[in-house]
């Protein structure tokens, strides 16, 4: 496969279970280096043996489970682990854990063990280690698959908020409403690319979604239904347009 991911982007990899969607997270992230054929760039440099610690420091994975991540016996210990692997005085880690904790909401969990937690708080701890050590890529591995509405919606807003401060985002995911708002989704089947387009051009293309059995929201067939020329030609253009744009905005809210 061969796809390029441009600065201050948020991508959305999807693709059905066995699809290669998490192997190919955790080869960007150089968990195995010697596992695949090709070459992999990263901010102008080539993934390898003598790349991999700079290249590791320019990004950070949340995985699909918090558990797995989990590795301080409270929660100011977890986001404070990384801090200290690189030797940061303890008064900035203080003050990097407030940063992080703020804009995550969990100032009132610093203390908390991780029995102590939910799904969601867990999820949160583990986005606030992961940006504690300021990476310039931040891959989301399924990051809603064990959350309540809530947590998911809360989660969803937390990507955004990344999005808006110039990060590049990668989301790995299974649920095509959250692709649809990354601005490029890559469609991967059986560890091979199937698309790599702009998310708002899916939408047009409903025999593309319908092989790939992919369960729209209502607004959004109902998008893709006035994209078709026989409304075109029957419809006030500019009252189309409006509306068009209303389903769009509204389906990016769900």
């Amino acid at each position: 496969m061969n796809f390029q991911i441009s600065d201050n982007k948020w991508v959305s990899i999807i693709g059905h279970n066995g699809s290669g969607k998490s192997t190919l997270a955790q080869i960007l992230m150089g968990l195995f280096p010697s596992s695949f054929e090709g070459k992999i760039w990263i901010n102008n440099l080539e993934l390898n043996e003598n790349t991999i610690v700079d290249l590791r420091s320019l990004m950070g994975i949340i995985f699909q489970n918090p558990d797995h991540q989990f590795i301080g016996f409270d929660v100011k210990s977890d986001i404070a682990f990384g801090l200290e692997n690189k030797k940061i005085s303890r008064e900035k880690i203080h003050q990097i854990i407030y940063k992080y904790a703020s804009m995550l909401g969990i100032l009132d969990l610093l203390d908390k063990k991780p029995q102590e937690l939910s799904g969601g708080q867990k999820q949160k701890v583990a986005i606030a280690s992961v940006l504690a050590l300021e990476p310039k890529i931040v891959i989301f591995d399924e990051p809603t698959s064990f959350l309540d509405p809530e947590g998911v919606k809360e989660i969803n807003s937390i990507i955004h908020t990344l999005h808006k401060k110039n990060k590049i985002i990668i989301t790995i995911t299974h649920d095509f409403s959250l692709a649809l708002k990354s601005d490029e989704i890559i469609i991967l089947n059986n560890g091979s690319l199937w698309r790599h387009d702009q998310s708002r051009n899916f939408l047009k293309d409903t025999v593309f979604l319908k092989k790939f059995f992919f369960n729209l929201p209502l607004s959004l067939q109902l998008y893709s239904e006035f994209c078709k020329e026989k409304y075109m030609k029957k419809m006030n253009p500019n009252y189309l347009m409006k509306l068009k744009d209303k389903l769009w905005e509204y389906s990016l809210q769900t």
